[in-house]
């Protein structure tokens, strides 16, 4: 069990949160959200003994072993990939380098075999001599290749080393797991085989998180952090969000009965738990659901933005051509034998296991960059809305955000620019903040504000929900639901894809997959899944 204590953190005057007791017990998994600079990856880190808070304390009961997801993906380039992962048990690891440094001894003493002995007792109880072949299958699961297991971590990719580092606060089966965005660079395949090492995870595991999908396939309960308190709420993410918008209406309808109110949370309490999910915990958490008490189901404070798109008018016919299309990047081929088209209500999702292949696709498509073979023909009835992976070249000014967003309209009512910032969470003197200094949630957010002014009829966007948090990526989900255009776009969001989408095109080196289905039908046709596996070993 881990426990928290009359908790609290400030920062000068600001509060983050005081007062907090609570209890985390083994076999459940807590998803812990909250709005931006609520305090979540510093609240893991409490927990994980790397901030120290300003009152209260942090208890693990004895014996019990915590192991965190390293987020930097330097701190073991002098290591081979095998020892980086056995590091994840550091009781282990230790024990194999000291009987390295006596076994390596010259003048081995008889003090010296005593000391061998009792370490490899505890060895052996440790499972020691399995640790290299156990170590090797998380690797394998995480889609790291077997000729990599024994280079040095130096010579992997970004996304070699996340898989690499995960592998590691997996191994050796800790008792207290912690994780802040594991599913960060992580490919589709790659987080099912996560959620389902989850799902048969036994002991705590502590998570943050944007991904939807993922917290509600493995969460049984959320951590808000909200009103400067952490409070956990039994069940998943999309209850927690359906729970507090509809005790927000509640509250908002000040003429509705209490009782009123008490069955229709009731009935939506009923209705949730008879659909739990479809994950392996949704028995248990079926019954925690029904066990809850109403009174536990509070509103949000959380502010969603108003992302909205329209159309200054409907696309005809003729959309976009694309005819063999293909990519060398540096004497590697990202992606070749592209030939298709658009219809008009398409809304793609475009796939790759290399992200830098959908990145130089979307530039390529949208003119910013010359193919290797193959051409791109627009409709010319097309007016695209952009939304480029790397933006910063549009923030290179020192103007502030009115003025920023002014250049993207022909509208001179300053009333009118304040007005669309304010939807997008923007006000009082955050619009005279210099648009240089902004973070990157807020420059995707004036981004979104640039393209509603455009009213495109089709949409471009290239990992659109990277730096948002789950409150704009739920709003931006629902825009898109609502939007009549044509979308064109790549996200490492399931729930974001598989709301959205109505057709897959996924490019590889060899060739390419379209089809014309939802997200997770195209997860579970094995007849692709085998098809995209030669394409990508030809």
């Amino acid at each position: 069990m881990l426990s928290v204590s009359n908790l609290s953190l400030r920062f000068g005057k600001r509060t983050l949160f005081e007062d907090v007791n609570l209890k985390f017990t083994e076999g459940n998994c807590y998803g812990v959200i909250g709005a931006n600079g609520a305090g979540k990856s510093t609240f893991i880190k409490i927990l994980s003994g790397e901030v120290d808070p300003n009152t209260g304390s942090v208890a693990i009961s004895p014996g019990a072993r915590m192991t965190v997801l390293k987020q930097d993906h330097f701190a073991f380039d002098e290591f081979s990939v095998m020892e980086t992962v056995l590091m994840g048990y550091d009781v282990l690891y230790k024990n194999i380098k000291e009987k390295e440094v006596l076994y390596a001894k010259e003048d081995f003493s008889e003090e010296d075999g005593i000391r061998a002995s009792e370490l490899e007792a505890e060895f052996a109880e440790m499972d020691g001599w399995n640790a290299e072949s156990d170590a090797a299958a998380l690797l394998s699961g995480l889609r790291v290749k077997e000729d990599l297991h024994y280079r040095m971590m130096s010579e992997l990719s970004g996304s070699e080393k996340v898989r690499v580092l995960l592998a590691q606060a997996l191994f050796g089966n800790p008792d207290i797991l912690i994780m802040d965005e594991p599913t960060n660079d992580l490919d589709v395949e790659t987080i099912t085989w996560l959620e389902d090492f989850l799902l048969e995870f036994n002991n705590i595991v502590i998570v943050v998180s944007h991904d939807r999908h993922f917290l509600d396939t493995v969460c049984t309960h959320m951590v808000d952090i909200d009103f400067s308190k952490i409070k956990i709420h039994t069940g998943n993410y999309s209850f927690w969000y359906e729970s507090s918008q509809l005790a927000a209406r509640q509250r908002a309808d000040q003429n509705k009965k209490m009782e009123d109110k008490r069955k229709e949370l009731q009935s939506f309490v009923e209705r949730f738990s008879a659909n739990a999910a479809k994950s392996k915990q949704a028995t248990s958490r079926k019954k925690m659901l029904e066990k809850l008490n109403l009174e536990d189901i509070q509103p949000s404070s959380r502010r969603y933005p108003g992302i909205i798109f329209s159309q200054e008018r409907e696309v005809g016919n003729q959309i976009l051509e694309i005819s063999n299309l293909s990519y060398v990047h540096e004497g590697v081929t990202l992606f070749a034998g592209l030939d298709f088209t658009i219809a008009k209500g398409d809304k793609i999702a475009v796939l790759s296991r290399n992200s830098l292949a959908v990145t130089k696709f979307f530039e390529i498509i949208n003119g910013d960059l010359e193919p290797t073979t193959g051409t791109v023909k627009w409709g010319v009835t097309v007016n695209k809305g952009y939304l480029p992976n790397e933006n910063s070249k549009f923030f290179d000014t020192d103007y502030n955000l009115l003025e920023w967003l002014q250049q993207y309209t022909t509208s001179e009512d300053e009333t009118f620019i304040r007005g669309f910032l304010g939807r997008m969470l923007f006000s009082g003197e955050e619009i005279m903040k210099s648009a240089r200094v902004l973070s990157g949630g807020e420059k995707v957010r004036c981004m979104l504000s640039k393209i509603m002014l455009q009213q495109p009829n089709m949409l471009l966007l290239d990992e659109p929900t990277s730096h948002l948090d789950l409150e704009s990526i739920t709003a931006f989900n629902n825009g898109l639901k609502e939007y009549p255009g044509t979308v064109m776009f790549a996200s490492h969001d399931h729930q974001f894809v598989s709301t959205v989408a109505n057709r897959i095109i996924e490019i590889t080196p060899n060739g390419m997959i379209d089809k014309h289905t939802d997200f997770d039908s195209y997860l579970s046709d094995e007849v692709v899944m085998g098809r995209k596996e030669e394409m990508y070993k030809a």
